[in-house]
């Protein structure tokens, strides 16, 4: 007898992204059967032929760009799964990704978990294994928040009622909402489960808008820092102590 589990649904944020076509592709080939995938065009204008191929395996949603927090909102408001999780158009999850964290978050009752991913480039070469940051102890990675970003949002699945719960993501901070959103979930006492296992790629090429909008980046990144510095430390003091 097979079992079938829980819907996840995969998010998929477009905006005239040439590596589209494979981030597709690699969600469509997952193990693991039980899968929506909605791609959310943030207002394209090129590179929409690349979906073509595979026209009637997902749901495709057309708005004005907004952003990629925006998109990810409306995808994430529509989905059915229980489980969802986001995939950027120019990386890629290797075939078991699904399968394998869902199994984890089935089997332990997380709501949030993350995991290890390779840094590949714009050839699909591997550049960097394992790349995650690792820590000691819980205590160390809730603390690490106030430095930096330790958590790849492409390696994240949390439950829908998670992300609702949360208020979805900041649609003001167009570059680090998904650092915004982990703190908010470790300060609402959100385990944030970290899976060691490399299950994402993660492309670096010199067209991401990490590398493009590095200072605008670094700026927002304070922001969210000062907001939420003190709390980051009064909730480490408080439960870690």
């Amino acid at each position: 007898m097979i079992t079938i589990g829980p819907l996840v649904t995969v998010v998929i944020p477009f905006y005239n992204c040439p590596y589209i076509g494979q981030a597709l592709a690699s969600v469509l080939n997952q193990t693991y059967q039980n899968i929506e995938v909605i791609v959310v065009d943030d207002g394209s204008v090129r590179n929409q032929h690349l979906l073509a191929p595979y026209h009637g395996k997902f749901h495709y949603i057309g708005k004005a760009n907004g952003g990629t927090a925006s998109a990810l909102n409306y995808g994430m408001r529509l989905a059915s799964g229980k489980y969802v999780c986001w995939l950027s158009s120019d990386d890629c999850f290797l075939s078991d990704k699904i399968a394998r964290q869902t199994a984890f978050m089935e089997s332990t009752g997380a709501r949030f978990s993350y995991t290890d991913y390779h840094v590949i480039d714009a050839d699909n070469r591997i550049t960097c294994y394992n790349e995650t940051a690792k820590f000691p102890s819980y205590k160390s990675f809730v603390a690490s928040l106030k430095q930096f970003c330790p958590v790849n949002g492409c390696t994240v699945m949390m439950t829908k009622e998670l992300a609702a719960g949360l208020g979805w993501f900041d649609e003001s901070l167009p570059y680090t909402h998904d650092y915004d959103m982990w703190i908010r979930a470790a300060l609402s006492g959100i385990h944030l489960h970290f899976l060691p296992v490399p299950l994402t790629l993660y492309r670096r090429h010199n067209q991401m808008g990490t590398i493009r909008h590095q200072e605008t980046i670094q700026q927002e990144v304070q922001v969210v820092q000062s907001r939420y510095r003190s709390l980051l430390e009064h909730h480490v003091a408080l439960r870690y102590s």
